[in-house]
């Protein structure tokens, strides 16, 4: 090899290039780089340093570099054991990867709840090791693509959409904050598509559900094969000490005096077979509420014999072990949904929707006051039918007999198998006509 220029960055006392920085290969006259000046060996670290450079200059960790590990959090704010746990298993898990970063890693969960911190902790962790991460918003990601088809773009947009679709890691923060544009799902499609094919590392933090991201995108971060999906629970860092559980949908705080220690059993007042069936009900709810599962349905003839006041002890004494709970009365949850449909709506239908359909407790009382349009059992259907089918804890009070209920909900709550429907058979506290007799029995009773 033949010394050729000095260009100011070659390494001092290079045996190849004497510092200057190029060489001529010595190669015969067949070989493709006869004659021509290539880089020496020694420009590779000042190579990886501009290209590192480069990456940081896209990247946004600059921001986030106290987001380590060691500033985590793990134990969050006054969160119930369930979500400590959970927050704990969140910051090993990435801890985990962090240390041997294999296949996708997505964290989902609430804003702010630690997910970008976690994915930071990792960037920053990998950094500290000398290793190229990518670190970028999927908002600010697209922007940088857009400005690369500028004529004035420092760097061409095919350079920038490589670097990110070959990043040797790439964590993209905020996944579904982004404008779906036709042009936007495409690049992020290519982009995933690229990275799936190849298993290289890859970090998505979303606050978005799953079933609400774009197909082939969703089909690609939801492959066991490839992928970890890490759901936080944990509440807003931000508003520690905030009650951030009860939703603006809940109407739990106008029953916080509906506990089961004040539930009247009126054994004094009711025939023994009444009073028998209420101290039921009372420990059919007490036990629920020790560990919800699955569904409770109370029934009755007439209003005003305790169900929601049941329904409500229940939600309390959840919410009171620090777990959230969504108590709604249907007609109101109707009129929520009607209202996201306002542009002037600060909640659009679909988060709001999702809200109530994916609540880890939902209490829905007086269910049958609503009115019965196309649109609202529709709109019942679709939320019986997910939480059925996901088997999440729900509660339901209704003073409608069964059979006037719609039979695509009445056929869920009649299922022995995953729901409690529980009778009862007392009159009203506040007076009025006695009940008839028990017209329905508890699925699998004689």
């Amino acid at each position: 090899m033949v010394p050729l220029a000095d260009d100011g960055l070659g390494q001092p006392g290079c045996p190849d290039c004497d510092g200057l920085g190029y060489v001529i290969l010595d190669v015969g006259t067949a070989h493709p780089s006869f004659g021509r000046a290539v880089p020496c060996a020694c420009r590779a670290a000042e190579r990886e340093m501009a290209r590192l450079d480069s990456l940081l200059h896209l990247s946004q960790l600059g921001a986030l570099h106290q987001c380590t590990f060691e500033t985590f959090l793990s134990e969050g704010h006054g969160l119930s054991p369930a979500k400590q746990r959970n927050l704990r298993m969140a910051y090993e898990q990435s801890q985990a990867y962090a240390r041997e970063p294999q296949g996708w890693l997505v964290l989902k969960g609430g804003y702010g709840c630690g997910k970008t911190h976690l994915a930071a902790a990792i960037a920053n962790y990998r950094l500290s090791l000398g290793h190229s991460v990518l670190f970028i918003s999927t908002p600010d990601l697209l922007d940088h693509l857009r400005a690369a088809y500028s004529p004035n773009a420092v760097t061409r947009y095919d350079q920038r959409f490589e670097q990110v679709r070959t990043a040797p890691m790439l964590v993209l923060d905020d996944l579904g904050t982004q404008s779906n544009t036709d042009w936007a799902q495409e690049k992020l499609y290519q982009i995933f598509n690229h990275r799936y094919n190849a298993r290289l590392p890859t970090i998505i933090t979303t606050n978005e559900e799953l079933e609400s991201i774009e197909i082939r995108i969703r089909s690609r971060m939801v492959d066991p094969s490839l992928v970890q999906v890490i759901h936080i629970a944990a509440p807003d860092f931000r508003r520690a000490g905030v009650d951030q559980d009860q939703s603006d949908l809940s109407t739990l705080n106008l029953h916080g005096d509906k506990t089961f220690d004040n539930f009247d059993l009126r054994e004094r007042e009711l025939p023994r077979g009444q009073a028998a069936n209420l101290r039921n009900a009372l420990e059919t709810a007490r036990e629920f509420s020790r560990d919800p599962a699955d569904w409770l349905v109370f029934n009755s003839v007439g209003y005003g014999n305790g169900k929601t006041h049941l329904a409500a002890a229940i939600a309390n004494d959840v919410s009171n072990q620090g777990d959230p709970v969504l108590f709604v009365v249907v007609p109101d949850l109707l009129d929520h949904l009607r209202a996201s449909f306002n542009p002037a709506s600060g909640v659009r239908y679909d988060k709001r929707f999702d809200e109530i359909k994916m609540a880890p407790l939902l209490v829905l009382d007086d269910l049958g006051t609503e009115s019965a349009t196309a649109w609202a059992r529709e709109k019942l259907y679709q939320l019986f039918n997910y939480r059925y089918n996901a088997r999440l804890p729900t509660v339901i009070t209704t003073a409608t007999p069964i059979d006037e209920i719609d039979p695509r909900l009445a056929t869920r709550m009649l299922d022995g198998s995953r729901c409690t429907f529980f009778v009862l058979e007392v009159p009203s506290y506040r007076g009025g006509v006695k009940p008839k007799s028990n017209r329905r029995r508890k699925p699998g009773s004689s």
